[in-house]
């Protein structure tokens, strides 16, 4: 399977090549605010180091979020320009999919911390969806302790049983579970975005 993934949802890049010579991977922490920067030099450079041939990609693949609004618009309009000019198919997964994939079975529930004491989530059983995503706030989200094992890519604000993951790793599974999934409607992928931004709440 040969593919390149990108994944800019959230403060940190994350980039994935799958072809012949392995599994080449690129993690950079804490640069949200620089995606429209640092994701095509970066990805460049992955692509040298791993021999990876554009033309030859079974597809492309792109975290759709939810997350940080600007680093979503840039992930998928990249991958959707990659996959126009290699005639490719796209893959959209989501950002609860690179959580909730780090375990392979049973109830967890995907916990990505909005800000503002919000909370965005989604919950799985096995490989199926069983919570749709939404946003919560933490009294909502306790009251689900117990029902499902909490995954997390980083430590929640809060004292709570839950384990953190890499979204690096579940970014990896999830493509491998989902990858028949992959299309060539381009206009059938687009963000995932759980609530409105502070800008288009502000304007109500």
């Amino acid at each position: 399977m040969n593919y390149l993934a990108i994944d800019t949802s959230g403060q940190n890049l994350t980039i994935v090549i799958q072809n012949e010579n392995g599994i080449f991977t690129r993690y950079d922490e804490n640069c949200g605010v620089s995606h429209s920067k640092t994701l095509m030099p970066e990805t460049e450079k992955l692509a040298l180091q791993a021999n990876f041939d554009f033309n030859a990609a079974d597809f492309f693949a792109v975290v759709t979020g939810a997350g940080s609004f600007t680093g979503i618009r840039i992930g998928v309009s990249t991958v959707k320009a990659f996959c126009f000019a290699f005639d490719k198919p796209i893959l959209a997964v989501t950002s609860f999919d690179t959580i909730a994939y780090n375990v392979d079975s049973g109830k967890r529930l995907a916990i990505i911390n909005a800000g503002h004491g919000g909370f965005y989530v989604a919950g799985y059983d096995g490989d199926a969806v069983s919570l749709s995503p939404r946003y919560m706030l933490k009294d909502e989200l306790v009251s689900l302790v117990g029902e499902y094992e909490f995954l997390s890519p980083a430590p929640l604000p809060f004292d709570i049983p839950s384990r953190v993951v890499s979204v690096k790793d579940g970014l990896i599974k999830a493509v491998a579970a989902k990858y028949k999934n992959a299309t060539r409607d381009l206009d059938s992928v687009a963000p995932l975005y759980v609530r409105k931004s502070q800008a288009e709440e502000g304007r109500k």
